[in-house]
């Protein structure tokens, strides 16, 4: 009644008194004995089984699938996803975000895992991971880390297939627009951001992520800082991931990256890849980011300064950057101002 079930079909047990016997009261409805008691029943209440839809995660279940019209399989077990995918049933997974492709009930990343190792990138890096300890085997997560290059995902994702985790993450709109690229971002459960809107739907679906158990990966600066903005020791970032970490209580993981500029600089459409002159590559995963949850720029402070304490010393000093330097900073075509990049907001293009 509290369900709001008009009818139950299903094994009883039967009792003596107060007290259940252990005995079986009728049969037992498992596989075709629970198709039949349901076909049983819709004759006798008036029920067209062809207009009836019918869910199950088992393979057990395959009879009573077969005799509704709308069968669909829920977090199938592996029996029951080929027989959907034999019968062309519609498949349901509800242990991931919606829009998130599965295969044989394992998700592209969890199929691609095995084959996401660093020798992938041995022609672009050397890269050298510390502190992958500090990412949780289970349960929700917001990963954040420093961005510096365009080689930064690729990094990153090596960071969280070694700590044996599926990712949501936050991108902007340029990259989920690209015909097939936005797609297959969507399909590994990325969230589309639009930064000149405002809106905060990328924002709640980032929440409702993290609050059904995921890990969340956002990079707080939003983009590639420029010009001498790019060597400021002060890291400056939004506040998404505070927020999100206030709305969840979520625990706040930084990941510092260093030397990914050096494989792929903003200036450059292409990455470098150099055989006898492969640059350093450094992620370092550091312990949760201590939160106060009050105010989202102190927390969003806090946080970058996690970023920068996992970053090398020379990181943290403040110098002028040659003329050189900052033309690696600027994306193609660039024509902005450099003396306003510092004072630029942080994660935005203009």
């Amino acid at each position: 009644d509290r369900l709001g079930f008009d009818a139950t079909v299903a094994t009883g047990w039967e009792r003596d008194g107060d007290n259940y016997t252990g005995q079986m009261d009728g049969g037992f409805l498992w596989g075709r004995a629970k198709a039949d008691a349901v076909a049983q029943w819709a004759e006798e209440n008036g029920v067209d089984l062809g207009c009836s839809y019918a869910y199950s995660d088992s393979y057990f279940d395959s009879p009573l699938l077969a005799m509704v019209g709308y069968p669909v399989a829920v977090n199938a077990d592996i029996q029951l996803r080929a027989t959907a995918a034999l019968r062309d049933w519609p498949v349901r997974h509800f242990d991931c975000a919606e829009g998130v492709t599965k295969l044989g009930g394992l998700e592209l990343q969890e199929l691609g895992r095995p084959f996401l190792r660093p020798e992938l990138l041995a022609l672009a890096a050397q890269i050298e991971f510390e502190g992958i300890e500090h990412i949780p085997k289970t349960g929700p997560a917001i990963v954040v880390f420093n961005h510096r290059s365009y080689f930064d995902p690729a990094v990153m994702v090596m960071v969280l297939a070694k700590a044996g985790r599926n990712i949501r993450s936050l991108g902007k709109k340029e990259v989920f627009d690209v015909p097939v690229v936005g797609q297959f971002m969507r399909a590994v459960g990325g969230i589309r951001v639009d930064r000149g809107t405002g809106s905060d739907e990328p924002l709640d679906a980032a929440i409702e992520a993290v609050e059904a158990g995921e890990l969340l990966m956002l990079a707080p600066e939003g983009t590639i800082p420029r010009g001498p903005a790019f060597f400021d020791p002060v890291l400056k970032g939004r506040w998404g991931a505070a927020r999100i970490a206030a709305a969840t209580k979520a625990p706040v993981i930084p990941v510092g990256l260093w030397g990914t500029e050096q494989v792929w600089p903003r200036s450059a459409r292409f990455p470098r890849v150099s055989i006898t002159n492969r640059p350093l590559v450094t992620a370092t995963v550091g312990p949760p980011v201590q939160m106060n949850y009050r105010s989202p720029n102190a927390d969003t402070k806090r946080v970058m300064a996690a970023l920068s304490e996992l970053l090398p010393p020379e990181a943290r000093e403040r110098r002028s950057p040659r003329p050189e330097e900052l033309a690696l900073t600027y994306p193609p075509g660039y024509s902005g101002d450099p003396e306003a990049e510092t004072d630029r907001r942080p994660g935005t293009d203009s």
